[in-house]
């Protein structure tokens, strides 16, 4: 496993983007849904808010459940709305 891990890692800084996030569903098959949070600045009051946005990653084991912090990373499209695997 984790030289799957560590091939997913190294074709990730070849693709894609990698986001940290934590799973918030795990309801569906092979499938986890993860909220990324991050900071941003208001463009004209500086005040700096905060917003989540869920992405759906493939997990292939089911290994992660609610409430795991997880990193995931850009892949090609594996579905529909799946564009994202878990690492």
């Amino acid at each position: 496993m984790a030289t799957k891990t560590a091939k997913i890692e190294e074709n990730a800084e070849k693709t894609g983007k990698i986001l940290k996030g934590v799973v918030v569903s795990d309801k569906m098959d092979k499938t986890v849904v993860v909220s990324v949070s991050r900071f941003v600045k208001h463009p004209l009051y500086g005040k700096f808010y905060k917003i989540s946005k869920k992405y759906k990653a493939h997990d292939e084991g089911n290994i992660h459940k609610v409430g795991d912090k997880v990193e995931i990373v850009e892949t090609r499209p594996i579905s529909k709305d799946k564009r994202f695997q878990v690492i």
